[in-house]
């Protein structure tokens, strides 16, 4: 019906619905215009919802038949009780939230396993701009300026693992994408443009 399929995704989204369980309750928070929503939902058979800032986004959805509502992940998670899903999932949004840890720990209280992906700072590619251009990248997978981007938070994938770690979660899996390809985690910090965890608490 809303015709996106697991091979038409981005590939961090494809990797997130490539791993979910079939018929499992999904929620997807800044869902965007519920691109990963409408394959969760064709393939593996799943429950999914949406939770989306962008009134225009939520409006599509919904004109889809998806299951959307406007909401704000910094604020709005609070309103859905413990184990309320199976997973839910942070996509090239936990970077944008106000206070990251606190999202990641709602992620884990409202689901049992949590999927986050984001891009990593640390790639050599946004280390050689700063290093030799003195200004902050612009690239195919951070587009916007440093003055209009929706990033507040400017993470990299050894920054994510030391908050795990600190904040006692466990990883269950964990994907590095390169130019929208699977690469090696041998000094993904270095080497990886992107990355995707699977958490538990």
């Amino acid at each position: 019906m809303n015709g996106a399929t697991l091979s038409t995704l981005r590939p961090d989204l494809a990797l997130i619905a490539g791993h979910v369980r079939p018929g499992a309750r999904v929620l997807d928070i800044g869902c965007g215009d519920g691109t990963l929503l409408a394959a969760l939902e064709a393939e593996p058979g799943c429950d999914a919802r949406g939770l989306e800032i962008d009134p225009a986004n939520v409006a599509h959805c919904v004109a889809r038949g998806l299951s959307v509502i406007q909401g704000d992940a910094d604020t709005d998670l609070g309103y859905y009780p413990d184990n309320s899903f199976d997973y839910a999932i942070l996509s090239q949004t936990l970077q944008t939230t106000r206070r990251p840890d606190l999202a990641l720990g709602e992620l884990l209280r409202i689901a049992a396993h949590g999927f986050v992906s984001f891009p990593n700072f640390a790639h050599w590619r946004v280390r050689a701009s700063l290093a030799f251009g003195g200004r902050m990248p612009v690239t195919k997978l951070l587009p916007e300026r440093w003055y209009d981007t929706p990033n507040i938070h400017h993470l990299t994938i050894d920054d994510f693992r030391a908050l795990v770690k600190e904040q006692g979660w466990s990883i269950e899996g964990e994907w590095f994408l390169n130019r929208g390809r699977p690469t090696r985690p041998a000094n993904a910090n270095l080497f990886a443009e992107h990355a995707v965890f699977l958490l538990r608490r």
